[in-house]
């Protein structure tokens, strides 16, 4: 559920981080008749993330055992590498998201009506897609232990509207964020959780057949670890942690963790080297002054 919160939460921030600043970009500068279109692109990126959602998961009901284990742990690698993506995207261009969406807003403003809603659409329905097969898998993974997606979809939504009232917060101004320093820690964070997913992954290919070695074990902390433990389950919500874990899972975590950790950490450090030391703003914030006002959306530390 922590997982699931947590990935709900970054998700959504990044998703109402964009809605704020299309919509406090088009209100400083009078263009207030073009929010329609704004907000008719964040509908569909909705409905077509909500629709992935539920082909994920009601899609591979009727096939048989080894196709849903094939198909569940392609998916989880796949999940891995958007997620991954995102993580050094996200903090790389939280400084730049708020200029790059602006000139976006510009340009179709002054093309063709149904434009702007394209930017919409394609801003929020990256995030929305993105966040939907992460939740998938990371859900499919916690349901392996416990059996039961309730928890892990409530941590989800949890976050996801714990994101959407700070979203609103930055938009109003009533609260600030440090960007930077917020996607540096979450990334780090689920670095972690994807490692976990990716090797509950390789377990789901290894059980379809696709993968050898699902009876040779690296460890089996069964007795000190049980998986029906409060530890137990935690460990697994949180982190896939799986207490008898196979030698192949075993490597391709530590293959992923160790170097994934590595560069994202060493360009983290980089990032706040190169950072500028005068009295910027600290954290970002959403306001909606005249024009000639700060730029909207800034993360700088």
């Amino acid at each position: 559920m922590v997982a699931n919160f947590l990935i709900g939460l970054r998700e959504g921030l990044e998703a109402a981080l964009v809605v704020s600043i299309l919509v406090a970009y088009l209100v400083k500068t009078s263009r207030r008749h073009l929010l329609p279109r704004v907000w008719a692109g964040v509908a569909v990126a909705v409905v077509v993330s909500l629709g992935f959602g539920a082909l994920l998961t009601f899609g591979p009901k009727g096939l048989t055992f080894t196709a849903q284990e094939a198909i569940g742990g392609s998916l989880s690698i796949v999940a891995v590498a958007l997620v991954t993506w995102m993580i050094f995207w996200m903090a790389r261009t939280a400084r730049s998201l708020s200029g790059e969406l602006r000139g976006a807003v510009d340009r179709a403003a002054d093309g063709k009506t149904w434009s702007l809603a394209i930017v919409a659409l394609l801003a929020v329905g990256r995030e929305g897609l993105e966040t939907a097969i992460f939740l998938w898998a990371a859900t499919s993974a916690a349901a392996g232990t416990t059996g039961s997606t309730v928890q892990p979809l409530l941590g989800a939504l949890v976050g996801l509207a714990v994101a959407v009232a700070l979203g609103y917060l930055i938009y109003r101004g009533a609260i600030k964020i440090n960007l930077s320093r917020f996607f540096t820690w979450t990334g780090v964070f689920l670095i972690f959780v994807a490692a976990g997913v990716l090797s509950y992954g390789v377990h789901d290919l290894q059980e379809a057949g696709i993968l050898p070695g699902l009876n040779t074990l690296a460890f089996d902390v069964s007795r000190a670890v049980p998986p029906t433990s409060w530890y137990g389950t935690v460990l697994k919500g949180v982190f896939n942690f799986s207490p008898a874990t196979t030698v192949l899972e075993a490597v391709v975590w530590t293959a992923y963790v160790v170097p994934v950790l590595a560069v994202f950490l060493t360009k983290a450090r980089r990032r706040a080297a190169a950072a500028p030391t005068g009295p910027a703003p600290k954290a970002a914030t959403l306001t909606t002054r005249p024009a000639a006002s700060q730029p909207v959306a800034s993360g700088r530390n």
